[in-house]
């Protein structure tokens, strides 16, 4: 009676932990590889009795490389997906940059071996986000180098900074930022949403949207162009394990209290697109304490050494804004 007792007991904590005790699964039975070709490219479907979603994969040629480069498709990856995901610009540009001046594949030492996409988040017709493996072994000691990616591309941000009867303002955003679970103070921001790296006018724009203010384009100063040209003139904020690259912008004006006033707590930004932002106005020499963002404080170093170096060009004046 213990012994059935103590059967049921742990039949009954199984249930309510949602255990269960299978009989492993049958071995597959041999997978039939169905090859066929859509686009000139070759995929690769691997069907087999069990149903099981078939794997696809695909090959791209990488300059140097001494032969194609595989690339699969994760389990559950669709084939739609998939195929937007390899011929994506974030896709095509990460590959143009294993081959560029400072390219990882550049000098030989190290190899691309094979890469996996395991996930895509479409922006309408457009990949928005997409994450991949790519299996890239240094050639000296046979180890993998660590190759997860999450590409976003580019974006750009902007330090606006207004003069106020002697006083000098940055204007933020506060929204929330779920992957970090907190809401943040942060520089005015947005991914650029087309090919044509038009970073100037998409930081004008996204300023527009998200702070209701239009700004001059010819008064923009291209923080980041400042850099070192080797650099690549625009900032990685976390090189580890995202390719996002950022060109950071400045806009000087001279505005009256009142705008000042009327910035301060305003609240801005695409609501169809999620966007629930808050205007934060805050003084300029505060700044560097006020925010934990990667954006403004690299701005701040940016403008603060540009003027140290006389290299800064003369500010704007003009500014208007919808209020």
């Amino acid at each position: 009676m213990a012994a059935a007792a103590a059967t049921t007991t742990t039949r009954a904590a199984q249930f309510l932990l949602g255990f269960s005790r299978r009989a492993p699964p049958l071995p597959p039975l041999a997978s039939l590889l169905l090859r066929r070709r859509t686009g000139g490219v070759l995929a690769v479907r691997m069907a087999s009795s069990d149903a099981a979603a078939p794997q696809l994969s695909t090959t791209v040629a990488v300059p140097g490389a001494a032969a194609p480069v595989r690339v699969v498709a994760a389990p559950g990856l669709r084939e739609a997906d998939f195929s937007k995901a390899v011929d994506s610009a974030l896709f095509r540009r990460w590959l143009e940059n294993l081959q560029s001046e400072k390219g990882v594949l550049t000098d030989g030492k190290l190899s691309l071996r094979q890469i996996l996409i395991q996930g895509v988040d479409m922006f309408g017709e457009r990949v928005g986000f997409l994450k991949f493996k790519a299996d890239i072994i240094d050639e000296e000691t046979k180890s993998k180098v660590p190759g997860i990616v999450f590409a976003r591309g580019p974006a750009v941000a902007v330090l606006i900074l207004l003069e106020s009867k002697g006083q000098t303002y940055a204007v933020l955003t506060e929204q929330a930022r779920v992957p970090i679970g907190k809401f943040v103070l942060e520089l005015p921001a947005g991914m650029l949403d087309d090919e044509k790296g038009d970073f100037v006018g998409t930081a004008v724009r996204e300023v527009e949207e998200e702070t209701g203010i239009k700004l001059n384009l010819e008064d923009m100063v291209d923080l980041t162009a400042l850099l070192d040209p080797a650099t690549g003139c625009k900032m990685f904020p976390s090189p580890g394990g995202c390719d996002e690259e950022i060109g950071l912008f400045l806009y000087r004006g001279h505005v009256d209290e009142e705008t000042i006033k009327a910035l301060q707590g305003k609240e801005t930004g695409l609501r169809d697109h999620g966007e629930l932002i808050k205007l934060r106005v805050v003084q300029y020499d505060q700044l560097w304490r006020s925010t934990a963002d990667a954006k403004a404080l690299c701005a701040i170093a940016l403008y603060e050494m540009a003027k140290k170096d006389g290299i800064l060009p003369s500010p704007g004046g003009g500014l208007s804004a919808n209020l």
